[in-house]
C-alpha cells in the first residue's frame, strides 16, 4: 500500500506513515513516534534519517523510504533516472531532459520508455560512472557518456554554444535520481490479461500500448513518487570528449565547481600567516591595548616580543605570544594559523 501524506489536524497512532504534501528531495518517510494529532500547519521536515520533529501533539521521526525495501532478500530493482537541467543565462533555454540507460542496477533490462512522478524518462544509451565517494577526501568526478549517433547532442551543443561561445552545456545541472521498480507509475505495468506480445520486458496491448514489466514482476503494485533515495545534483564541469557515436560530460558537486581545496591555504601550526597590521590581522599599534613590561605600558614590539617605541623597531614575531603582547593575554586572538593541529600526533611505527 501507497504512503499517503500529512494531514492537518489528525489524529495518528505509533508507526503510522505519511510523507510531506510536497514532494522532498531527501527520499524521506516520516514514521509516528508519540500518538496524538496533528497541528493545523505542516511542521518543517528534518532532512536526516532518525532525526524527529514535533507535530503538534504528534511526535515524526524521518525514515528512508526505501531502506525497509533494500532489506528484503529480494529487493525490487533499483531504477536509475537522470535529468538535464539548462540555465536560461547560460544557455539560452529552461529546458530539462529526461531520460534513462535502459538498465537497473539489478541488471533488468527495460526497453521502453518509463514513468516516474508522473514524467516520462526517454530510453537513452548513456553510461554513467564514477559517483561512488571514497575516503581519500577528494570528492567524486563522474562521467556522464551519451549516444550522439543520431547527432542530437552535437546539435544541442551547437545551440547551447550560440548562446555562450564555447560553453559545451558547462553549468548544466545533471540529477540523479534512484527510486525502486515497484514505485514506478502505474501505466508501467499491465493490469489485465489484454497483452498479446512480449518483446524482452516490454509488453505490447491490442491498442498498441506498451509498458515495460509484466503485472508479475510488480505483485505489490504502489506506485509512490516520493519514495527514492536522496537526489544527487552534479553540475557538468566540462565536455571531455565529442565523436560521432557519443559524447562524454566531466560532472562535479556544487562543492567543487570552482576546483577549490579545502582549506584553501596550507595548515601551519606556529607561525601566523598574516600580514602584520593587515585587515586579517586587525592590530592598529596607535589605538591597541598593549603590555605592561617594567610598569611602562608598550604597543609596539620586536621580533622577540620585547617593548619598543618606534614603528621602525615594530616587528611581529608571528607567534602566538606576538598575539598576545599586542592584544592581551585573555583576548580573543586573530592568529592566522592552526596551533591545534599540534594537539594530536599520530603514534609512530614502535608504538
Amino acid at each position: 500500500m501507497a504512503v499517503t501524506s500529512w494531514a492537518a489536524n489528525t489524529a495518528f497512532s505509533v508507526g503510522d506513515i505519511r510523507h510531506a504534501t510536497v514532494q522532498q528531495a531527501t527520499g524521506l518517510f516520516f514514521q509516528c513516534a508519540v500518538a496524538g494529532t496533528s497541528a493545523s500547519t505542516e511542521p518543517s521536515w528534518p532532512t536526516d534519517v532518525g532525526s524527529t520533529i514535533v507535530d503538534g501533539g504528534v511526535t515524526w521521526t524521518a525514515i528512508s523510504s526505501v531502506y525497509e525495501e533494500l532489506l528484503k532478500l529480494a529487493p525490487s530493482a533499483v531504477i536509475e533516472l537522470f535529468e538535464l537541467r539548462l540555465d536560461n543565462s547560460l544557455h539560452g533555454s529552461s529546458d530539462i531532459y529526461r531520460f534513462h540507460n535502459g538498465m537497473s542496477r539489478n541488471n533488468v533490462n527495460i526497453q521502453a520508455n518509463v514513468v516516474f512522478n508522473s514524467q516520462e524518462y526517454v530510453r537513452l544509451p548513456i553510461a554513467a560512472d564514477g559517483f561512488e565517494y571514497s575516503n581519500t577526501g577528494t570528492l567524486p568526478r563522474p562521467t556522464l557518456t551519451v549516444s550522439n549517433l543520431d547527432g542530437t547532442m552535437t546539435i544541442l551543443l551547437a545551440l547551447v554554444n550560440a548562446t555562450t561561445a564555447g560553453n559545451d552545456l558547462g553549468g548544466a545541472e545533471v540529477r540523479r535520481i534512484r527510486t525502486l521498480k515497484k514505485y514506478l507509475d502505474d501505466i508501467n505495468f499491465r493490469f489485465d490479461d489484454t497483452a498479446i506480445t512480449q518483446d524482452g520486458d516490454t509488453l505490447i496491448t491490442q491498442s498498441g500500448d506498451t509498458f515495460n514489466f509484466s503485472r508479475l514482476g510488480n505483485p505489490s503494485g504502489v506506485a509512490d513518487p516520493h519514495a527514492e533515495f536522496p537526489q544527487e545534483r552534479w553540475f557538468i564541469d566540462r565536455k571531455a570528449n565529442e565523436s560521432r557515436n557519443s559524447v562524454t560530460f566531466e560532472l562535479s558537486s556544487k562543492f567543487d565547481l570552482a576546483g577549490q581545496k579545502l582549506p584553501k591555504r596550507q595548515i601551519i601550526a606556529n607561525v601566523c600567516q598574516w600580514i602584520y597590521k593587515s585587515s586579517e590581522c586587525g592590530y592598529n599599534p596607535a589605538v591597541g591595548p598593549g603590555k605592561q613590561i617594567d610598569g611602562v605600558t608598550y604597543k609596539r614590539f620586536d621580533v622577540n616580543n620585547e617593548g619598543v617605541t618606534n614603528d621602525a623597531e615594530d616587528v611581529c614575531g608571528k607567534r602566538v605570544g606576538s598575539c598576545k603582547c599586542r592584544f592581551g593575554d585573555n583576548a580573543e586572538l586573530p592568529f592566522g594559523s592552526f596551533p591545534g593541529c599540534l594537539l594530536y600526533t599520530s603514534p609512530s611505527p614502535r608504538d
